[in-house]
């Protein structure tokens, strides 16, 4: 039996709309199957610790698993490489910050643009450094360390972790007067280890190894946070030690390969807003981090990026005047 001719067009505009068709009901039901988080510094440190607290509560507003995957190694940049290159179908996104998608650009080529080779997703919170030393470290107060440095010269050590550690350790070398030798670790946790063990004098890292300062296993000389910690009101902020340079936080934010689908992103940055308005999330972020969590105008996709724009802006010229280059 013969169609009619307009009845055969029918059809096939019908069959050939099929594709289109398919291809939204894919975009619509999104995410599918588990995402990797890649994580660009070791297990234990601050950042692991921030994507493994959003990943459990992002799973219940996606309805899929996000596994941890620890890429460490370049001061982040491996791990943000990787992202980098992944597919842009939002299965692959990194739990960035101020280390790994700002700073390194400013001391090496790197194999991707910081600025236009990713999709924001939505910044989290900043944190606050501090100068931690080893306990039997000379000095009772920044003024008393700065002085034994200054009396001997390159016999101290500083664990760098990221390129900003390494960055604060060089700005405070020339802020002072002072210098000391520089050690690259990977992560956080084994340059803390080595601190605790008095292998290495000075590390600048985050709150999370406060817990050491309480229980006398490391001491610290000074936040960059504008106050003091609640949590440690015993220790002066830069400013009130005479080093208003070093008075910054340094930030968190997801991103997610350029190109990836803005539904996708639209998606992804919900699930984290939600996280970040949980009270059991942003208890554990405090109690774990000490960790300034982002206002609601902060968390949106457009201002992580004008933030790593302006920050590139800010801070690229700092540390080429610095001198400081990749290890």
């Amino acid at each position: 039996m013969k169609l009619p001719r307009r009845n055969f067009l029918h059809l096939a505009a019908g069959a050939a709309a099929l594709p289109a068709i398919s291809g939204i009901a894919r975009a619509q039901v999104y995410p599918s199957r588990p995402i990797t988080m890649i994580v660009p510094f070791p297990a234990g440190g601050g950042t692991d610790v921030l994507a493994r607290i959003m990943a459990e509560r992002m799973r219940i507003s996606l309805g899929q698993s996000i596994v941890i995957e620890n890429v460490t190694g370049g001061y982040g940049t491996i791990g943000v490489g990787r992202t980098a290159r992944a597919a842009p179908d939002g299965y692959t996104i990194d739990m960035g910050q101020f280390s790994s998608h700002v700073v390194p650009g400013a001391i090496t080529n790197l194999p991707y643009d910081a600025e236009r080779d990713f999709e924001p997703i939505g910044g989290l919170g900043r944190l606050p450094l501090l100068l931690y030393a080893k306990k039997t470290m000379p000095g009772k107060d920044l003024q008393e360390l700065i002085a034994w440095l200054k009396a001997n010269p390159g016999k101290a050590s500083h664990g760098n972790v990221t390129v900003t550690m390494h960055a604060f350790a060089a700005l405070f070398q020339k802020e002072t007067g002072t210098q000391f030798q520089l050690v690259p670790y990977r992560g956080e946790a084994p340059a803390i280890q080595d601190l605790l063990a008095g292998h290495i004098d000075l590390v600048w890292t985050g709150p999370t190894s406060l817990m050491h300062v309480r229980s006398g296993g490391i001491k610290a000389y000074l936040v960059t946070a504008k106050d003091r910690l609640s949590s440690a009101p015993n220790i002066p902020t830069a400013a009130e030690v005479g080093l208003p340079a070093f008075t910054f936080s340094p930030w968190w934010g997801m991103f997610a390969p350029k190109g990836t689908p803005k539904t996708v992103i639209e998606k992804l940055n919900g699930a984290a807003v939600e996280a970040l308005a949980d009270p059991v999330v942003r208890q554990r972020l405090l109690a774990s981090l000490e960790m300034d969590i982002s206002p609601p105008s902060e968390q949106t996709p457009a201002f992580l990026g004008w933030l790593v724009k302006s920050d590139i802006e800010k801070w690229w010229p700092i540390i080429k005047a610095a001198g400081i280059k990749d290890e």
